[in-house]
């Protein structure tokens, strides 16, 4: 089975998100969780509804530090069910030497798109007792792909059996009240060889086109707006109590406490920023966590068509006298 994922990932999957990015497309892709434990049946499931509806499939590396299966098993079985895996990568667990490590064992199992991330603190996840690593952060991860791609190690030292075949991409946060921090944080992304961006989940799209117009359209790499699943007003208010940088305007809220169908209501206000972002950035990012399934209704209802399909010519308009 191995091997077969090793020739699966070399052949058929492992560019074409890459090709999506460096054409220009309108970018799609989606997050997955691994299993917390052994069986991976539940996300195999949730990624095989996504299929030709996005370019490729988050699988995160222990977001907000909670235990779950490795993100490279995870992608490796993906990519036995045809569906091209980004597999997120985060410092805080590992040193440099674990990280390139795993680096090259992606690249050899034939998982070639990485999202460099520094990680979410230990204590807020389910493991509070656990020590953090953080040998290095994104910008320094960021870095050593760029030398491993080169052939080389962290220390200069040549790779004696072949460069990595990497495509890195890193995380930004356009609502970052610091902007001047945002902008160089992003700067520094970027000269590490970052060439794809997935953002957090994006309240204000106000300040992403201020984002976008004013740091972002200097370096001509894409931009995927993180855009989120509300299911219930409580759902939204726990995001506003729990994720840092994140405020869910009252407005949003008070919309799903007054629907009668609250899931609906949140699938409705997904597929609306959809088509904001698509006016701003050349991606989304969707998250509707332990709802996967229903990222293709929410598409449709934004006006996405699936993968490949060919944008049908509008008959032309008869004026009837």
């Amino acid at each position: 089975m191995i091997q077969q994922s090793i020739e699966f990932g070399k052949d058929s999957q492992r560019r074409s998100f890459q090709t999506a990015v460096q054409t220009g497309e309108f970018l799609i892709t989606a997050e997955v969780a691994p299993p917390k434990g052994g069986d991976p049946s539940h996300m195999v499931q949730m990624a095989l509804a996504l299929k030709n509806r996005v370019h490729a499939v988050n699988i995160t590396d222990g977001s907000r530090a909670v235990l779950r299966l490795c993100p490279l098993a995870a992608s490796v079985i993906l990519l036995q069910h045809g569906i091209e895996p980004i597999c997120q990568m985060a410092c805080r667990d590992r040193n440099r030497i674990a990280l390139q490590s795993d680096l090259m064992g992606a690249n050899a199992l034939g998982i070639h798109n990485i999202l460099a991330l520094t990680g979410d603190p230990v204590k807020a996840g389910d493991h509070a007792e656990a020590r953090s690593v953080f040998d290095v952060e994104s910008v320094r991860l960021l870095q050593i792909i760029e030398k491993l791609n080169r052939g080389f190690d962290s220390n200069e030292r040549p790779l004696t059996d072949s460069a990595t075949q990497l495509f890195p991409g890193a995380a930004v946060d356009p609502q970052l009240p610091n902007w001047s921090s945002l902008q160089r944080r992003f700067e520094h992304k970027i000269a590490a060889g970052a060439q794809f961006f997935q953002s957090q989940l994006i309240v204000d799209f106000n300040r992403l086109e201020k984002f976008m117009s004013q740091i972002a359209v200097n370096y001509g790499k894409p931009i995927l707006a993180g855009i989120f699943l509300l299911k219930s007003a409580k759902n939204a208010q726990f995001i506003n109590r729990c994720v840092p940088g994140v405020n869910i305007p009252q407005a949003t809220i008070e919309r799903l406490e007054r629907a009668s169908n609250p899931l609906l209501e949140g699938m409705i206000i997904a597929a609306e920023q959809i088509q904001l972002a698509r006016q701003l950035c050349q991606g989304v990012h969707l998250m509707a966590v332990k709802r996967e399934d229903l990222i293709p209704q929410i598409l449709d209802m934004a006006e996405i068509l699936p993968l490949n399909q060919p944008v049908l010519a509008q008959p032309a308009v008869t004026t009837k006298v």
